[in-house]
């Protein structure tokens, strides 16, 4: 039987992205490194499907997909993505604030719920 997209999920070794720890807490997993090349080919098929969100982070913008209390995002375009060549593809995750946080990060925010700006802009607007 092939694995769920969820069960691809819970099985990964995600570790936590130290260098952000107290800024933009995520975690992360490797396509070979970790041998996630099936979870991040899944990804990849959702993403295909329709389901990714666009989304901004600061002044860049990504595709982000939503699953349960997660959002994930990889660091490299599904279409740049080439399993055959060398190299280590990023899929990132990060606990969903279930705010508009998680559709625009702004200037001044610095990722700690307390933290956030108490108007924030409307993302529909400018």
């Amino acid at each position: 039987m092939t694995p769920t997209l969820t069960d691809l999920i819970d099985r990964a070794p995600w570790r936590e992205a130290v260098t952000y720890r107290e800024t933009w807490p995520h975690e992360y997993v490797l396509s070979r490194k970790d041998d996630q090349r099936a979870l991040i080919e899944a990804v990849c098929a959702r993403f295909r499907a329709g389901e990714g969100v666009r989304c901004r982070f600061f002044r860049m913008n990504n595709t982000y997909l939503f699953i349960g209390d997660y959002k994930y995002w990889l660091m490299t375009e599904c279409d740049e993505i080439d399993f055959d060549a060398d190299g280590d593809y990023v899929l990132n995750r990060a606990r969903l604030y279930r705010d508009r946080r998680d559709f625009l990060i702004q200037p001044g925010d610095t990722g700690k719920p307390e933290d956030y700006p108490m108007n924030p802009p409307n993302p529909l607007s400018g």
